[in-house]
């Protein structure tokens, strides 16, 4: 169109990126809220429903979804998935899910869902039902970090 201020930008090359993202875990998909209730709520019942707080899950679950669909998509579009590695565990339950309990034994609990995660494979999510998919062929989490610090280590003996 030939107005645009920063129409001579180079484009950045994604083989040159990596990106690393660690979730912090979320509530296994138990279809806890659906429109058909939700649309009888009043402004109390989206704040409040049953001891959770359903605006909050909303807006906290749709930001790290959307961040997590528009980098996994850039990367697989311009064919480098590799590249971007995103660690999340989506079937937490009881006192793991939760964000404020920090007993030492929940802790020891996290710590070990984590340990797990690293045996898991790879998955990324499915831009067409929003679950967690293993993909095929990238071997498991712990691999692929294993691979980026690889990567890492070299590129950094390369600038020194």
């Amino acid at each position: 169109m030939g107005s645009l201020k920063d129409e001579e930008m180079e484009t950045m090359d994604s083989k040159k990126m990596l990106v690393l993202s660690l979730g912090t875990g979320i509530g296994k998909h138990q279809g806890k809220y659906n429109a058909a209730s939700a649309s009888k709520w009043g402004l109390l019942g989206w704040v409040y429903n049953n001891g959770d707080s359903p605006i909050i899950d909303v807006y906290s679950d749709a930001s790290a979804d959307m961040v997590d669909i528009h980098v996994s998509t850039m990367f697989q579009t311009l064919h480098n998935g590799k590249n971007y590695l995103r660690i999340q565990d989506d079937n937490l339950i009881g006192d793991a899910a939760s964000m404020d309990i920090a007993t030492t034994e929940n802790m020891e609990t996290l710590v070990q869902i984590g340990n797990n995660l690293l045996k898991k494979p790879v998955s990324r999510v499915n831009l067409e039902t929003g679950q967690y998919e293993p993909v095929h062929g990238e071997g498991t989490n712990e691999e692929a970090l294993i691979r980026f610090a690889y990567l890492l280590s070299h590129e950094k003996k390369l600038r020194s």
